[in-house]
C-alpha cells in the first residue's frame, strides 16, 4: 500500500459524516460558515503577519484569492470546539490555516493526509475552539516552487454549545472488542470513539469490509448512532452505507449522515458492530463512532 503518511481528518463532531465525495470532510452535524470568493476578493489585502521580515531571502507571497475556485466553508462542531474549513484551489498547494483570538493567532490548522504533498482541495481541521467566541484566521498555501498564497485576515464566530437531543454518546465509555484491521498504530481503531475530531481510525486498504465492534461495558438502551467517516483527497476511504448490529439484529443499512440516525426503535445490547456497507474503497474508517443511549 502506497499511503504512508498522516491522513488528513475532517474531521470532524467534524460532525462531519458525508458527504462531500471530494474531500475528506466526514460532512458533518456541522454549523457552516461559506465565504464566497467574490468577498474574498474585495478584501484582497497581503499581508506578511507570518512572514519572516528579518531574513534576507524573503519568500515571494501572493494574493490567494486568484488561485480559488470556491469559497471558503466552515463547518463546526456543535459543541463549538471544532470546526473544518473547506476551500479549492486551481493548483495544487500545500494549504494552512493561521488561527486565533486575536491578530496573533498562535493556532495553525495544516492540510494533510496519507498521500502527502499539495493537492487541490483541502480540509484543515481547526482544533481547540471556544464556542460562542470570535476569531481571526488567515488561509495560505505554498506551491512546489515555494510561492506563498495568502489571505487578509478573515474572521469566524463558533456557535454557542447546544443540548444534545439524541440522548447520551456512551461509544467514550466503552472499548474496542474487535477490528477488521489498522493501518498503524496511530490509526488503531480505538481512535473511533476517543471523542477527538483530530484522531481516526483507518483500515488497511478494507474498503467494503471493514467492521468494528464496541463493548460498552454493559447492555445499553441504544436508540441512535453515527458514523462519521473518513475521507482520503482522492476520493477514497468513504463510507456512504453501513449496518448496524445490536444482540444479534443487525439494522440497515443507513446512509452516513450530518446527524445521529434514530433506530426504528430502541435496542438494548452490550456489544455494537459497525460493518461498512458501500464505500468508495481504499483505507476505510471513521473519524468518530457514536453510540447514543435512550434518556
Amino acid at each position: 500500500m502506497s499511503d504512508t503518511t498522516t491522513p488528513r481528518t475532517l474531521h470532524a463532531h467534524q460532525r462531519i459524516a458525508i458527504i462531500d465525495t471530494r474531500r475528506n470532510l466526514p460532512s458533518v452535524r456541522m454549523t457552516r460558515l461559506q465565504i464566497p470568493i467574490a468577498a474574498l476578493a474585495a478584501a484582497a489585502l497581503l499581508i506578511t503577519g507570518c512572514s519572516n521580515s528579518d531574513s534576507g531571502d524573503s519568500a515571494q507571497i501572493e494574493p490567494i484569492e486568484p488561485i480559488l475556485t470556491s469559497g471558503i466553508d466552515i463547518a463546526f462542531d456543535p459543541s463549538g470546539t471544532a470546526a473544518t474549513l473547506t476551500v479549492d484551489t486551481s493548483i495544487a498547494v500545500a494549504c494552512a490555516v493561521i488561527y486565533g483570538i486575536d491578530d496573533s493567532f498562535g493556532l495553525i490548522a495544516v492540510d494533510s493526509d496519507m498521500q502527502g504533498g499539495a493537492h487541490q482541495d483541502h480540509g484543515p481541521l481547526l482544533t481547540g475552539l471556544t464556542p460562542d467566541t470570535e476569531y481571526q484566521y488567515v488561509l495560505q498555501g505554498s506551491d512546489a516552487a515555494g510561492i506563498i498564497y495568502r489571505s487578509d485576515t478573515l474572521t469566524f464566530r463558533t456557535p454557542t454549545a447546544g443540548d444534545n437531543a439524541f440522548g447520551t454518546n456512551v461509544a467514550p465509555v466503552g472499548t474496542i472488542a474487535a477490528a477488521s484491521s489498522e493501518f498503524s498504530d496511530a490509526f488503531a481503531p480505538a481512535n473511533a470513539i476517543d471523542g477527538d475530531l483530530a484522531t481516526e481510525w483507518s483500515t488497511a486498504d478494507d474498503g467494503d469490509d471493514a467492521w468494528i465492534e464496541i463493548d460498552l461495558g454493559q447492555a445499553r438502551n441504544i436508540s441512535s448512532v453515527a458514523y462519521l467517516t473518513r475521507q482520503m483527497t482522492d476520493g477514497t476511504a468513504i463510507t456512504e452505507t453501513f449496518t448496524v448490529t445490536i444482540a444479534g439484529q443487525t439494522l440497515g443499512p443507513f446512509a452516513v449522515a450530518s446527524t445521529p440516525i434514530a433506530l426504528d426503535e430502541p435496542v438494548t445490547g452490550r456489544v455494537v458492530r459497525f460493518d461498512a456497507d458501500q464505500t468508495t474503497g481504499g483505507n476505510t474508517g471513521a473519524t468518530e463512532i457514536e453510540i447514543y443511549a435512550a434518556p
